[in-house]
């Protein structure tokens, strides 16, 4: 280099800086230096590369991320007054908010949702029917908690009972359909145990039918819209029962008869606009509870609500749900569905047939949905095959949006095409002389 001074003042300067800094660096306390060199971008690569700083980012950040992916249902800005609540679309089952869904709690009177199921299923398989007349046990009129006053000895129609229980939420009317329909209540309630196991119902466990406090009684609030769900979907004639504000029915007994008013213990069915239903329930152990279905435009919602600390915030909670629900439901139906051409069929009497769809295509959607988007795609069996029965299934229209399939409606045949034989074949081949 052709100036040797300036290199010797640049070599003196670098040591005076380097001295400084060392300086600096024993006069600053250890975790402040941390912090300073943890600014550089060498720092920062040390501090990922050392295990223990390594694992609690790594903590942190899967902990927020769990806590993201946990609300993703839930952190709408929404929020309900109950300790544990739901919302349900009835006709999919879809969850539109949950809270604490699946924490176990005494249900009290809501109970006796699994009670109707059992009792309406008995209706459909002829097991019971309307009309019957149920004896009063001993140990059904001994019921405490509420109760329409049964007698033993006294006779009702299960239709009568039905009513007692929807309506007025009586204990006794519910053992005495217990008994009618499995010989004890003790044997009813593994009916109910067994019931909730084929639905899927994982955090309930019943040991009455009528609810009243006992250990290991309980059930969550997704597990009572699941039954609430299986009620009304497939037993819809509940809500003739669910719907009734004021009703008397007579007691006959050897003293004679007397008139008795029923009164709906649900105050939704007058406060809601398009309330259905279901069951209300409240003991010391479990607070205020409430299985709630309401209707409108064609949406049928449940919301659950379980723990409350009064009956008027049960009622407050679950209209909050409901239109919550109302508010981000809307249901999609394909009223005008492509036209079905008719179908071959392979060795049958007939070398074709007509067929129809099940229904019309329904779609919930809890978002904005550009009906223009969903794609349709008839999709047939490859070969339709003699025997052939009236409303066999044969194909499916499915419905796609953005790529995704929404769903599908079954294609079923219109007429029963039977297998043919040698004379079936002979007759068409001399028709076609």
């Amino acid at each position: 280099m052709k100036y040797p001074s300036v290199r010797k003042n640049i070599f003196r300067m670098l040591s005076f800086f380097c001295t400084f800094f060392l300086l600096f660096l024993s006069a600053v306390p250890a975790a402040a230096a941390s912090d300073i060199l943890a600014e550089t971008p060498a720092a920062v690569t040390t501090s990922s590369e050392d295990d223990g700083s390594a694992d609690e980012t790594t903590a942190t950040g899967t902990e927020s991320s769990s806590s993201d992916d946990s609300s993703a249902v839930t952190d709408t800005g929404f929020h309900v007054e109950a300790p544990c609540a739901i919302v349900m679309e009835a006709s999919t089952g879809t969850v539109l908010y949950e809270q604490d869904a699946d924490l176990q709690k005494p249900p009290a009177s809501v109970t006796k949702v699994m009670t109707l199921l059992l009792i309406f299923e008995a209706l459909d398989a002829g097991q019971i029917s309307l009309t019957d007349s149920v004896t009063t046990s001993e140990h059904a009129a001994s019921m405490g908690g509420s109760q329409v006053f049964l007698e033993a000895g006294e006779a009702q129609t299960v239709e009568t009972l039905i009513k007692c229980i929807a309506v007025a939420s009586g204990n006794d009317a519910c053992v005495a359909m217990a008994e009618y329909i499995a010989g004890s209540e003790d044997a009813f309630v593994a009916k109910m145990n067994e019931r909730a196991a084929a639905l899927g119902m994982k955090n309930t466990h019943f040991v009455n039918c009528c609810g009243l406090d006992a250990d290991g009684h309980y059930t969550s609030a997704r597990d009572i819209a699941i039954m609430s769900r299986e009620l009304t979907v497939n037993h819809p004639e509940i809500f003739d029962y669910t719907t009734i504000w004021m009703e008397n029915i007579t007691h006959v007994t050897t003293r004679g008869s007397s008139e008795f008013g029923l009164t709906n213990t649900n105050k939704l069915i007058r406060q809601y606009e398009g309330a259905t239903g279901l069951k209300t329930g409240s003991t010391s152990k479990a607070g205020f509870c409430l299985s709630a279905t309401a209707t409108r435009n064609d949406i049928s919602l449940i919301a659950v609500v379980m723990g409350c600390e009064s009956s008027k915030a049960r009622v407050a909670a679950s209209a909050s749900l409901l239109d919550y629900g109302f508010s981000v439901c809307r249901i999609f139906t394909d009223d005008n569905p492509p036209a079905l051409s008719a179908v071959p069929v392979r060795g049958g009497t007939a070398q074709q047939i007509t067929c129809r769809y099940e229904k019309n295509f329904s779609y919930v959607a809890t978002s904005d949905l550009d009906e223009s988007k969903i794609e349709k795609k008839l999709v047939m069996d490859d070969a339709v095959t003699a025997p052939v029965k009236e409303g066999q299934r044969i194909g499916s229209l499915d419905y796609y949006y953005d790529g995704t399939k929404l769903g599908s409606v079954s294609i079923l045949s219109e007429e029963t095409v039977p297998e043919a034989h040698y004379m079936d074949y002979l007759q068409r081949l001399v028709l076609a002389l």
